[in-house]
C-alpha cells in the first residue's frame, strides 16, 4: 500500500484520474452521460474545466433595510403577506420582514399551487436574489428560496457558490454535485502541473490544483471583483495555460501540414507581366512586397500558409490573381473560393475580365448550376483544362477531382470554419504532398488576436490604398432627416454620380423595428420619378442579382436599393454616396465594408449613417467609432473590444476560439509569453505539449491531420 502511495507515476496518473469517463462518477447513468457529453462533456478533467460563470455570496444574511438595487444578496425574515393575484398574468407576491423593520417582496410569475400553500403568514423563510425597484419598493423576482424551522441558527455556506454554464436535461444542482465528486479526484500538484515552476515563479501564479480550487470553491475571503473581473491569480493561471494549449495545438497544426510537402511552383512572369500591362495601374508597394512573400513561399517545398490581410480597396484580388498566373505558368491548378455565390460571382467577372485574354481558362462552378454545365465543368477540372476554378463551397463537394492543384486561394475566410478551408486543401493532396495555401480577408484583425487565432498561418498585410483613392466623409443622421437625404441623392445623381441604399431587413416585420428595403424600393422610386432606381437583394436569384449589380456598374441605375449583399465584391468607381439605414442594427466590421463600397474613384464620397434613436450604448460607440476613423485596423480593434474575439472571427458557429477561461483583450499581456513558451516546449517536451493539448483541447482539437 505504501508503495502506492510514494511510487512516483511516470505521467499518466492523470489518465487514471482526470482521463476517466464520467460514468466513473457516482450519479452518472448512461442518460446523463449522453446530455453531458452532448456539452463536450466526457472524462473527469472535462469538470474540471467547466469552470464557473459568476459566483453568489450566501456566506451572509443582509439586512433588507441595507439593500440596494442591483446587488445581489441573501436575506432571512418572515413571511408577512401572501397575494395572489392576476395583473396581465398570473403572479404571487410574499411580503418578507425581518429584525431590520423593513419589508421586502418576494414576486413570482411562474409558481404551483402547491408553492403558495408553503408560504404561511409567520413562516421562517430565507431567500437570495437580485433586488429591484418595484410599484411598492424593492422586490426580488423569482428568488431561490428555503424556508427555515423556527427556533435555532441555520447553516450558513462557509464558501461562494458557483454558477456554472447549464448543461440542457442536468440540473444546476446535480451538476454541482458532479463537479464536486471530480474535484475530489484531482491528483497532488506535482502530478497534475504541466507548466515549468519556473513559469509559475516568473508570473507569480499558482499551481493548477490550486488555481482549479479557488475557481471552484472560493471562500469567502476570496476577493469577488478579482473574480468578476477576470483578474484573479488563479484565472489567470488557467488562461496562461488555456492560452498555451491553443497556441501549441495551432502550431501542432502547422507543423503536420508542413511534414506533407508541397511542390514547389517555379515559372517565369510573362503570364503577370502581361497582366500588369493590362490592369490600367501599377501595384503598390504594399501589394508588391506581399507577392515577394507569396513567391518565396510557393517555390518552396513545403505548403505555403499565408493569410493576406487588406482593408476594403487595397487591392487583394489582383495580388490574388497575379500569384494565380506565377501557379499557371508552371503548369498547375488554381482554385478561388468565396463564401457567397455573389462575390464568387464578382471574382469570376473579374478573372475572365483579366485572365481569358491571356489565353487562361477561367472555369465556374457553384451549387446551382444545370446538370450538364456541372458536369462539363467537373471534367474540365478532372482533365486539367479549367485552369483556374472559381467557385463557392461546391468546390469541396464529393465528385471534384483536380488533375493538379497547386495554389488554393479563400476568399473572406473568416465566413468559413477551419474545417472547410482544409476541405478545399484535401482536394489537392495525394497523401504526401498538399496544395500552396492563400486565405484573404477583408475584415482587418488586430494584432493579438492574428496572433493567437492564426498562429499556423504567415501573416502579409496590404497596408495601403492604391493611390487616387479619396477618403470617405462619415456622417450620422437622425432617421427624421430621411427627407433631405432623398433631395441630396437626387441632387448627386443629376450631377452623373451613383448612390447606394442599404437596408437591413428585405419585408416588413412584425417583428423587427427596421426600414425594409422592399418598401424603400417602392418610396424612393415614387419620390425620385427622374432617375432609375434598381434593387437587389439575397433571396433573388444569382442571375437577377447579377442582373442588377451589371446595370448598376454599367451607369444604367443611378441608385441601387439594397441589402446587405452588396457588402464585398462590388467595384462601382462612380458611387460615391451610401445610406446606410438602421445603421445601429449593424456591426463595426459590416459597417466598414458596405462603406468600402463608395470611395473608390476620384469623386468625393460620403457614407450616412442612418440611425433610429435613441440609440443604445454599444450602437453609439459603434456608430461614433465609424465617424472618427477609416482605417480598419483600429475599426476591428474597437470590435473587438466591443463584440469579443468569437465574432470578429466567425467562429460562434464552428465552436472555435469559444475559451473557457482566457479572454483574448483582458489577456492581451500574457501572449508574447505564451507564444515564447510554446516555442520552448515544442523544442524540448513535445510530450509535456501534447498532453496540455489534450487537457483543454481534446477530442476537439479544430484541424485534422494533427
Amino acid at each position: 500500500m505504501s508503495k502506492a502511495i510514494h511510487r512516483k507515476p511516470p505521467a499518466p496518473a492523470l489518465a487514471v484520474t482526470g482521463e476517466a469517463p464520467l460514468s466513473t462518477l457516482s450519479g452518472v447513468g448512461p442518460r446523463a452521460a449522453e446530455k453531458l457529453a452532448a456539452h463536450g462533456l466526457l472524462r473527469v478533467q472535462d469538470l474540471w474545466l467547466h469552470l464557473p460563470l459568476r459566483y453568489e455570496d450566501r456566506t451572509r444574511i443582509s439586512p433588507i433595510r441595507a439593500l440596494q438595487p442591483g446587488l445581489p444578496v441573501q436575506v432571512e425574515g418572515r413571511v408577512e403577506a401572501v397575494e395572489r393575484g392576476f395583473r396581465f398574468r398570473p403572479m404571487l407576491q410574499v411580503a418578507v420582514g425581518d429584525d431590520s423593520g423593513a419589508t421586502l417582496v418576494l414576486r413570482f410569475f411562474h409558481f404551483t399551487g402547491a408553492q403558495v400553500a408553503q408560504f404561511v403568514v409567520g413562516r421562517r423563510v430565507r431567500a437570495y436574489g437580485t433586488p429591484r425597484l418595484g410599484r411598492n419598493g424593492l422586490e426580488i423576482a423569482h428568488p431561490s428560496y428555503r424556508f427555515l424551522a423556527d427556533d435555532g441558527e441555520a447553516y450558513l455556506h462557509d464558501r461562494l457558490d458557483p454558477v456554472y454554464p447549464a448543461v440542457e436535461g442536468v440540473g444546476a444542482g446535480a451538476l454541482r454535485r458532479l463537479i464536486g465528486l471530480a474535484l475530489q479526484r484531482l491528483p497532488p500538484a506535482d502530478e497534475l502541473e504541466l507548466l515549468p515552476p519556473q513559469v509559475l515563479r516568473e508570473h507569480k501564479l499558482p499551481s493548477l490544483r490550486d488555481a482549479l480550487l479557488t475557481v471552484h470553491q472560493p471562500t469567502s475571503d476570496t476577493d469577488l471583483l478579482k473574480l468578476a473581473a477576470g483578474i484573479h491569480p488563479a484565472q489567470q493561471r488557467l488562461a496562461l495555460e488555456e492560452l498555451l494549449a491553443y497556441q501549441l495545438s495551432l502550431r501542432r497544426q502547422r507543423m503536420a501540414v508542413r511534414r506533407l510537402g508541397a511542390r514547389p511552383i517555379v515559372a517565369n512572369d510573362d503570364l503577370a507581366d502581361a497582366l500588369r500591362g493590362r490592369l490600367g495601374f501599377a501595384p503598390t508597394v504594399a501589394q508588391e512586397r506581399v507577392l515577394r512573400e507569396i513567391h518565396v513561399d510557393i517555390e518552396r517545398d513545403e505548403p505555403m500558409l499565408r493569410l493576406l490581410q487588406g482593408d476594403v480597396g487595397s487591392g487583394k484580388t489582383a495580388v490574388a490573381a497575379l500569384a494565380a498566373l506565377r501557379a499557371v505558368a508552371a503548369g498547375r491548378q488554381v482554385a478561388l473560393m468565396a463564401p457567397t455565390e455573389l462575390l464568387a460571382e464578382q471574382h469570376l467577372a473579374t478573372f475572365r475580365a483579366w485572365l481569358e485574354p491571356l489565353g487562361v481558362s477561367v472555369v465556374w462552378l457553384a451549387g446551382k448550376l444545370a446538370a450538364r454545365a456541372r458536369r462539363e465543368a467537373l471534367a474540365a477540372i478532372a482533365d486539367g483544362n479549367a485552369q483556374v476554378v472559381v467557385g463557392t463551397h461546391a468546390l469541396m463537394q464529393e465528385g471534384v477531382a483536380f488533375a493538379d492543384l497547386g495554389l488554393a486561394i479563400v476568399d473572406e475566410q473568416h465566413r468559413f470554419g477551419v474545417h472547410q478551408r482544409l476541405a478545399l486543401r484535401d482536394k489537392g493532396g495525394d497523401g504526401e504532398r498538399v496544395p500552396h495555401q492563400l486565405v484573404m480577408t477583408a475584415t482587418p484583425i488586430p494584432r493579438t488576436l492574428a496572433m493567437t487565432a492564426y498562429a499556423d498561418l504567415d501573416v502579409s498585410v496590404i497596408d495601403e490604398l492604391p493611390p487616387g483613392r479619396t477618403p470617405v466623409q462619415t456622417i450620422a443622421a437622425s432617421a427624421e432627416r430621411r427627407a433631405e437625404l432623398i433631395e441630396r441623392i437626387r441632387v448627386a445623381c443629376a450631377e452623373g454620380r451613383q448612390a447606394y441604399w442599404v437596408c437591413t431587413i428585405i419585408d416588413e416585420s412584425d417583428e423587427i423595428q427596421a426600414q425594409s428595403a422592399t418598401a424603400l424600393h417602392v418610396q424612393l422610386a415614387e419620390q425620385l420619378p427622374e432617375l432609375r432606381v434598381g434593387f437587389v437583394h439575397g433571396r433573388m436569384k444569382p442571375v437577377e442579382k447579377q442582373t442588377v449589380m451589371r446595370a448598376f456598374k454599367d451607369g444604367d441605375l443611378h441608385l441601387l436599393v439594397a441589402t446587405t449583399v452588396i457588402e464585398v465584391g462590388v467595384d462601382v468607381p462612380r458611387a460615391s454616396l451610401m445610406v446606410i439605414e438602421n445603421a445601429e442594427r449593424l456591426g463595426l466590421a459590416q459597417l466598414h465594408q458596405l462603406r468600402g463600397r463608395v470611395g473608390r474613384g476620384a469623386a468625393a464620397s460620403t457614407c450616412v449613417l442612418l440611425y433610429q434613436p435613441p440609440l443604445s450604448a454599444m450602437a453609439r460607440q459603434r456608430i461614433d467609432t465609424m465617424r472618427q476613423t477609416t482605417d480598419g485596423f483600429v475599426i476591428a480593434q474597437k470590435d473587438l473590444e466591443l463584440r469579443g474575439p468569437g465574432e470578429l472571427l466567425g467562429t460562434r458557429q464552428t465552436g472555435l476560439a469559444q475559451f473557457r477561461v482566457a479572454d483574448l483583450i483582458r489577456d492581451a499581456a500574457l501572449l508574447p509569453h505564451v507564444q515564447r513558451l510554446a516555442d520552448d516546449l515544442l523544442g524540448s517536451d513535445p510530450v509535456r505539449a501534447e498532453r496540455l493539448v489534450a487537457r483543454w483541447v481534446g477530442g476537439a482539437e479544430r484541424y485534422a491531420g494533427v
